[in-house]
This record gives C-alpha cells, structure tokens and sequence, in this order.
C-alpha cells in the first residue's frame, strides 16, 4: 500500500504536484490581488473567470496530491531540532488545510454572491450555498483572510527552503527540486 521512494528524495509524482500547485497558487494569489482593483470591465469579468477556474484547479489537484500523500511515504525527516521538525509539520499542516479552505471559501463566496463557476467554461459547478447577499459579504472576507493566510504559510515555507539551502546547506532542499538529468 505505502511505496516507499528513494530515502532522501520525494517521488516524481510529489515532486510534480508540489511545483504545479506552487505556481498555479501564488499565479491565482498575484491574478486575486490585481483583479480586486479593477473596475468593472470585460477585463475584470475574464480575470475572475480565470481565478474561479485556477481555484477549482487548485481544489482538485489538492485532493489528488493530498491522497498520494496519503498512499506514498516522505523522506524519511533529516535530523533536526524538536521545534524546526514541529514548526515544519505545522506549516505543512496548515498548507494542506489551506489548499481546501482558500478555494472552497471562494466558491461558496462565488455562490452566494450569485454568480456560478463554469469551469473552463464548459463545466458548470453546483452552488455551494444559496445566493445571499449578507452571507457573500462575510464569504468575501473570509476568503481574503484565508489567502493572506496562506500567502504567509507560503512565504514562511519558502524562507525555511532557503535557510536550509543557503545557510543550513543541509541538503533539504534537494528532496524536492525536479531531478536533473
């Protein structure tokens, strides 16, 4: 049931959904902070069209790479102190919450502000809630809040990378950049 991959590197397949769901969310992050300024244009329609759509995306990928996950041991954990293993179970944690709560937050958002998801156009999501005004404006927020969440969850992600690579030079990072060949 649990394949096991090399000790010191995840599998490709990780490896892969890690870096589609990296950039698919800090692209949908930087399209959500440009978007909300816009005034209302075709423009703005498109681009909300688009972050519904890298959303779902998102929610579905996190569901795959969330059961292989789930199927597929890590690397085994390199030696490190009690509170960087604690803090970095925590952040991944809290990632993986995120990429349910962030979009599923944005689709209920999207639901009761009376505006459906049809994915790529072509595949219509069911609401999620009913439409209602009141309960749109408190769905807005808390889908703000909850990307601002995880854009702080991802930063700090990356500058533990980076202190391990450039500082630690413990060789972390390397468990999950793409094989060179």
């Amino acid at each position: 049931m649990n394949a096991i991959p090399t000790a010191s590197r995840y599998s490709g397949v990780a490896i892969a959904l890690h870096w589609l769901l990296a950039l698919l969310i800090v692209g949908t992050f930087c399209v959500g902070l440009y978007m909300h300024e816009l005034p209302l244009s075709p423009t703005r329609l498109k681009l909300y069209n688009w972050h519904k759509w890298a959303g779902a995306t998102i929610l579905a990928l996190s569901a795959v790479r969330l059961l292989w996950r789930l199927t597929h041991r890590p690397p085994v954990d390199p030696p490190l102190p009690a509170w960087q293993r604690w803090a970095a179970h925590g952040a991944h944690g809290a990632l993986y919450g995120l990429f349910f709560l962030v979009p599923l937050a944005g689709w209920a958002y999207s639901s009761a502000a009376g505006f459906p998801i049809v994915v790529f156009g072509v595949l219509p999501l069911p609401d999620f809630v009913a439409p209602d005004r009141a309960l749109a404006e408190v769905l807005k927020q808390r889908h703000a809040t909850l990307a601002f969440g995880l854009a702080a969850v991802v930063a700090l992600h990356i500058a533990a990378a980076l202190k391990h690579h450039f500082i630690d030079r413990d060789g972390l990072l390397d468990r999950m950049r793409p094989a060179r060949r």
